[in-house]
């Protein structure tokens, strides 16, 4: 009877493999992900599901989620996990806002690009022409060279695909390539515990500045029109925030540095506020005064230190002062409409439409934190908490060494290694 027995195991073992080497049924890629599936990301996950590699970027797109690898793209349902739909790319970004928004694709050293509906995969629209492309809420802004001072910026609707706009440029196209490279503006403050990218597309500028050769070309928005070439002294650094052309100094002497901020309004060029002795933190530590990075802020707020060491959060449009802090309270996370401050173990999030903190967290020390449109995302310890923006009410509280990549409207997406999880808000 054993030998028997060992007889049917082997000619088991042997139909397995000959059934697996002609494609007819293969069990082996099921029982190896048997054996190595990992544990749950989260206590309490909707869905988990495997990812074919590590993922670059996650969104949450209407119903879907976007997963952007080094070389492709893949889509999943947002309900169940279940994969809808996969791309060959190199890079993926988002434009559009809730059902209007889309998937934008393209290769590295390749122009062109791909409007892909994040439902199906079908493509909406095809270029052919354009170097580099920016993705907004509402609007899908790509740069085109035909030779090298003829650069064209336009801009399209992201839902419709329609022309908004199209202006020339002159030679702005050598430095800039692929998906939203980086441009004279303002730069997020981020934290290793969440995805650069976790809030998304943001809304267009009303002004947008364009490197090109030691000068900035300033484009407003709202009509497609080339305002103001700007070409900065050697201790200047332009960044266009909220509207306004602003020009920050940082000047050496005495052993220190000395900084200043002037905002004007283009094209009349004329000054809208004055700060001396404000600092952006646009100097590199140990650079002597030279500017190397943008200031940190949102889309209209920027982020400085007075020559007292406190920060200040300033309306990049008209100068006000939207929060004004004491030495040893700092800012880690802030948008337009709110910042996170942290004090010791307490953070608190500052409305500045109600100048005033509306919400507060104790035991947090060493937190971190990130704003999305739709949460307050609080990391420590292990342990990940969404918060509502206006209040600070829960909604959802797990204990997760994963990273949150994404944020929806009823919950968040967490990576560990290569495994994926929704975790859904309360």
């Amino acid at each position: 009877m054993a030998s028997t027995g060992k007889g049917f195991a082997l000619v088991a073992a042997v139909t397995i493999t000959v059934l697996a080497s002609t494609g007819v049924w293969n069990p082996f890629p099921q029982v190896w992900s048997w054996i190595t599936t990992n544990g749950p990301v989260a206590p309490g996950a909707r869905w988990q599901q495997e990812l074919g590699g590590t993922p670059q970027s996650v969104a949450v797109v209407g119903d879907s989620v976007i997963v952007e690898y080094r070389t492709s793209v893949e889509a999943y349902g947002l309900t169940a996990g279940v994969p809808l739909w996969s791309s060959d790319a190199d890079w993926a970004s988002i434009a559009g806002k809730g059902s209007d928004a889309v998937v934008v694709t393209g290769r590295l050293l390749t122009k062109g690009y791909q409007v892909m509906d994040p439902r199906n995969g079908a493509l909406r629209r095809a270029d052919t022409t354009a170097s580099a492309v920016w993705t907004y809420q509402d609007a899908i802004v790509d740069l085109s060279c035909a030779g090298g001072n003829d650069c064209r910026l336009t801009a399209w609707d992201p839902r419709s695909g329609n022309q908004m706009w199209t202006v020339g440029t002159g030679g702005i196209g050598f430095v800039l390539d692929a998906a939203n490279p980086d441009l004279p503006d303002t730069r997020r403050l981020v934290t290793d515990d969440v995805d650069d990218d976790v809030a998304g597309p943001q809304p267009m500028p009303g002004l947008l500045g364009f490197p090109d050769d030691g000068q900035v070309r300033v484009i407003d928005t709202a009509g497609g029109k080339l305002v103001q070439t700007v070409r900065p002294a050697r201790d200047q650094r332009i960044a266009v925030v909220g509207g306004r052309v602003l020009t920050v100094t940082g000047t050496a002497r005495d052993g220190t540095c000395y900084y200043g901020v002037t905002a004007t309004d283009p094209p009349r060029n004329g000054v809208v506020w004055r700060r001396d002795g404000l600092n952006l933190r646009t100097a590199e530590s140990g650079s002597n005064c030279e500017q190397g990075r943008d200031p940190a802020g949102g889309y209209n707020v920027v982020l400085g230190v007075d020559p007292y060491g406190r920060e200040v959060l300033i309306n990049g449009y008209d100068g006000r002062n939207l929060w004004y802090g004491d030495k040893e309270t700092g800012v880690v996370a802030l948008n337009d409409a709110y910042a996170v401050l942290r004090k010791d173990d307490t953070l608190r999030g500052y409305s500045f439409a109600k100048g005033k903190a509306v919400w507060r967290q104790t035991g947090r020390d060493g937190a971190t934190a990130a704003l999305t449109p739709y949460a307050v995302i609080v990391v420590s310890k292990n342990r990940v908490t969404a918060l509502t923006p206006d209040t600070g009410s829960v909604r959802a509280d797990v204990r997760t060494n994963a990273k949150v990549f994404a944020v929806g409207p009823n919950g968040m997406i967490a990576v560990a290694g290569r495994d994926m999880a929704y975790l859904a808000f309360s």
